[in-house]
């Protein structure tokens, strides 16, 4: 998902990173990017019942994109049996592409990354053309240096979201409302086990939160020019930046996907409550320190954030793929 910087959201040291506030508006940051999504979807894909199958295949093609943009996408060579599976994977990165789509318009306040307003709980399908990029986190404070109080987090949310969408994926609403609300749901699943879109951190630098680690200067090992880098992006491309559709399936094809529960996906606030206990357990560690930064990765944090990373992509996969299974009508 791509999550714009917004002073709005995390205020930093002036003196300290004015530089980096100017670079970040400049840059779209995401979480996972397009790699990680469609490895998500990869995963969940080959996890749907057969009618599930069949019924999400026929929603997807209600999509605009699906004739305009994604065929374009997809190898000349990729074999008719993975078509759907790819249209699928693409699905999954449609919320975020439509922040690059003029034909979409940012809502609500600080560059649209907050909610405000009526249409911020609109759910009327494709003929919405709000970006709503509050709908992709859920940003709950928590603090490492006894900073308070604590800011409220903002709804509508991921949570409210997910929670939403599956309403009405179970619901006798018209097709083209559920393919609207699934292709979210493909995303915002995905979205909410990356760590950072579960927390944010409350510091006296920051007394309104780092914006899901967005305010954080952080230099991958290896870096020459960190001019741009920040925590939020570091863990969004952790598992690789490619777009390819034959290397997200690859690289889903070599994680173990674990076995999930009705129990287990009857309430999104425990996947968001395990993103937020990563982030304060993983994320916001050694080398990452008190403040804004600049910090440095070091390869055992990196290492471990791979680890960490590929065990949540594995699980949002099979989640979405249960979700899907239990609930599309």
């Amino acid at each position: 998902m791509i999550r714009n910087f917004s002073p709005g959201r995390a205020k930093l040291a002036a003196p300290q990173c004015a530089a980096m506030i100017a670079l970040l508006w400049l840059s779209p940051l995401q979480a996972w990017n397009d790699f990680g999504h469609m490895t998500v979807a990869y995963v969940a894909y080959q996890k749907l019942g057969t009618k599930t199958r069949m019924r999400v295949d026929q929603l997807l093609m209600a999509n605009p994109y699906f004739m305009s943009k994604w065929p374009a996408k997809i190898p000349m060579k990729t074999a008719a049996a993975d078509r759907p599976a790819f249209l699928f994977m693409l699905a999954a990165t449609w919320p975020d592409a439509i922040k690059r789509d003029n034909d979409y318009h940012n809502d609500g306040a600080s560059n649209g990354d907050r909610p405000t307003g009526p249409e911020a709980n609109r759910n009327t399908g494709y003929d919405d053309f709000n970006r709503h990029k509050y709908w992709h986190f859920l940003d709950q404070p928590f603090t490492q240096d006894g900073a308070s109080p604590l800011p409220p987090a903002p709804a509508p949310n991921a949570k409210t979201q997910i929670d939403a969408f599956r309403a009405v994926l179970r619901s006798d609403d018209p097709d083209p409302k559920k393919s609207y609300d699934l292709v979210w749901l493909l995303h915002l699943i995905g979205d909410v086990h990356q760590p950072l879109h579960g927390a944010t951190r409350v510091s006296k630098a920051s007394p309104e939160g780092d914006a899901g680690g967005n305010g954080v200067a952080f230099c991958p090992v290896g870096a020459k020019n960190c001019t741009k880098a920040e925590l939020h992006a570091f863990w969004d491309d952790i598992l690789g930046t490619s777009e390819s559709l034959e290397t997200a399936k690859s690289f889903a094809k070599g994680i173990a996907a674990p076995e999930v529960s009705a129990a287990d996906i009857a309430d999104s606030q425990k996947w968001l409550d395990e993103s937020l206990m990563l982030a304060k357990a993983e994320v916001y560690k050694k080398p990452v320190g008190a403040g804004n930064g600049p910090f440095n990765a070091t390869k055992g944090y990196t290492n471990n954030a791979k680890k960490v990373a590929a065990r949540r992509v594995a699980l949002a996969g099979a989640r979405l793929a249960a979700v899907l299974n239990a609930d599309l009508k």
